[in-house]
């Protein structure tokens, strides 16, 4: 019997039944004290047996004003009402839970696990929650071991290809192979750069997003780019690294393919957009979102003259995504292409 109401079910009912049967009795009982005044005797018993005078006739007191079918009914309502919100709270509960731990999951895998108590449904969630968190931290550990092996033992061949490239007589040949082994080496990096980025959880961080900007038109200043940056925002609260990361990303893109950028802020109550904007040869609009892919590019070389492998508005997309915001493409009037970085101030 006690296994019947392990579950959120039984617990349910009973609460709603238990409501019922008090809310029943208390009304049977009201009524049975104060209910309707017998009905007065018939004509010929008023006066009464062999000229006798009648029996005299016991009349209930007259029924106060409370004891109508008010105060019962109002009591059947109530009870009911707080059976329903509690119902309602016994289910939602475990739910809310759920929730709360795989929000939490989302933002960090190492985070503690569910509880595992309550009902029977909210014990198996719970436990079932759990071993996926488990399978999943299994995974990404394997995954990072692999990435360290896969690191390890493609430098290494690679590093000694290098070094018999100086024994080829051929200048041409090895200036040819030079670049393939360059070019390798540049996919490796930022092919494990990515999946890096996949697997870093940051905490959130109150952020002079203005200052970062500037500092970052800055360095590539001084490596002799044509970047300027326009408006103004207040500190947000955001994911550094992935942040840094997004707008790397498509300075780099912009530079790239156009040759000059432009980052420009526009700051509200709800939302910060980081527009970078450049007057390149642009994206076709059915190509803009493709180009979030991993590994599509636009052209189908891969030569150190036509960009990267690939990955970088693929990185930059889920890092604005990892700050609770979104990245778009848009075309820059007069020509150009222009990222959209739309992020949330909570």
């Amino acid at each position: 019997m006690r296994a019947r109401f392990d579950t959120l079910f039984g617990r349910l009912f009973g609460v709603l039944l238990l409501a019922i049967i008090l809310a029943h009795l208390l009304a049977f009982f009201w009524f049975h004290h104060y209910g309707h005044p017998p009905p007065p005797p018939p004509p010929e018993f008023s006066a009464g047996f062999n000229g006798q005078p009648p029996p005299p006739f016991k009349h209930r007191p007259p029924r106060p004003w409370f004891g109508g079918p008010i105060v019962p009914l109002t009591f059947q309502l109530i009870s009911l009402v707080i059976a329903a919100w509690y119902g309602a709270k016994l289910l939602s509960r475990p739910i809310q839970r759920l929730s709360a731990a795989a929000e939490s999951l989302s933002e960090n895998l190492d985070s503690p696990p569910l509880d595992e108590s309550g009902p029977r449904e909210s014990r198996q969630a719970a436990h079932t929650f759990n071993l996926m968190q488990k399978r999943i931290r299994e995974q990404v550990q394997q995954r990072s071991r692999m990435l360290g092996a896969v690191s390890h033992d493609l430098r290494t061949p690679l590093s000694r290809l290098k070094l018999r490239l100086e024994q080829i007589d051929d200048i041409k040949l090895q200036g040819q192979m030079r670049q393939d082994l360059d070019d390798m080496i540049r996919m490796l990096d930022a092919t494990l750069s990515y999946l890096h980025e996949q697997r870093t959880s940051e905490a959130l961080q109150w952020m002079d997003v203005q200052a970062l900007i500037e500092s970052l038109c800055e360095n590539a200043q001084d490596q002799g780019a044509d970047v300027q940056a326009s408006g103004h925002c207040a500190p947000l609260q955001v994911q550094p690294m992935a942040l840094r990361s997004c707008i790397n990303n498509l300075l780099d893109n912009a530079l790239r393919y156009a040759g000059q950028a432009l980052i420009n802020l526009e700051d509200s109550r709800e939302q910060l957009i980081i527009r970078v904007i450049d007057h390149g040869p642009g994206i076709a609009a059915d190509k803009r979102e493709a180009v979030f892919e991993p590994f599509f590019r636009l052209e189908g070389s891969r030569n150190r003259n036509s960009g990267g492998i690939g990955l970088g508005m693929t990185i930059a997309r889920e890092a604005a995504q990892r700050l609770g915001g979104a990245l778009s493409l848009e075309e820059t009037p007069g020509g150009g292409l222009t990222a959209v970085v739309c992020l949330p101030r909570v």
